[in-house]
């Protein structure tokens, strides 16, 4: 089976500096993956790379079948169709409702039938059905969350991209958040990539741990995770 992301001794940069050396990754389907580590040490220039919004300049880079290094500008938008990405800040747009937010998405990416049934069925998919006319501003933290993970799942993405997606959200929401992206992962087979430094998360949501300290990011496998990595 081959990885639906790749990374091979790839340099990943924040600006034009490296932030992480000679990174080796492998993204499989049905996967749940924390990159985990302090602030500053890279995690969210990883995802940066993988929605190829930072450049891969040095290594390999593969990601749904596209390659980071030789990926042109009118490529990534497809690139990221096949990923749903969700941030810590929601991003929603604030002066349409739920349903806009939603159809502006499709619209962007080249749906022209079957937008209301599809914008139901993902709402419906993550409890939010009776929210569809609602503007963003009316919903609590978690609601937004939940519509932003709605709007990701639009284009039945291969991966959920997820950066620290419950950073906003308190223990309650957010365990609610994370029981929503496990079963999406348990249902769909669509891997969960996901950057915490909530030591809590990886614990009570097991999966592989991608760890990042000292200019890089190794998988931890059977051991103690380091508490220093999640401060």
């Amino acid at each position: 089976m081959s990885p639906i992301i790749s990374f091979e001794n790839a340099d990943i940069l924040n600006g034009e500096n490296v932030v992480i050396y000679d990174l080796n990754m492998q993204i499989f389907k049905g996967d749940v993956a924390y990159i985990v580590g302090k602030v500053g040490t890279g995690k969210t220039s990883i995802i940066r790379t993988i929605i190829a919004e930072n450049q891969l300049k040095k290594g390999e880079g593969n990601v749904c079948g596209y390659n980071l290094r030789t990926i042109t500008e009118k490529d990534i938008p497809f690139l990221r169709r096949k990923l749903g990405i969700v941030f810590q800040d929601f991003q929603l747009l604030m002066d349409r409702t739920i349903s806009e937010n939603l159809e502006f998405v499709l619209r962007a990416t080249g749906w022209k039938e079957g937008m209301d049934r599809r914008i139901n069925e993902v709402l419906e998919a993550v409890g939010m059905g009776h929210k569809i006319h609602k503007m963003p501003h009316q919903l609590s933290g978690g609601e937004q969350q939940r519509i932003a993970i709605a709007r990701a799942l639009l284009n039945d993405p291969e991966a959920i991209i997820a950066d620290e997606p419950t950073g906003n959200l308190d223990a309650e929401t957010a365990e609610g958040i994370l029981q929503l992206l496990n079963g999406i992962n348990k249902e769909k087979g669509t891997s969960i990539v996901m950057v915490t430094h909530n030591r809590s998360i990886f614990e009570s949501h097991p999966g592989r741990v991608f760890a990042c300290k000292d200019e890089s990011c190794h998988e931890i496998q059977d051991e103690v995770i380091d508490l220093s990595l999640t401060v």
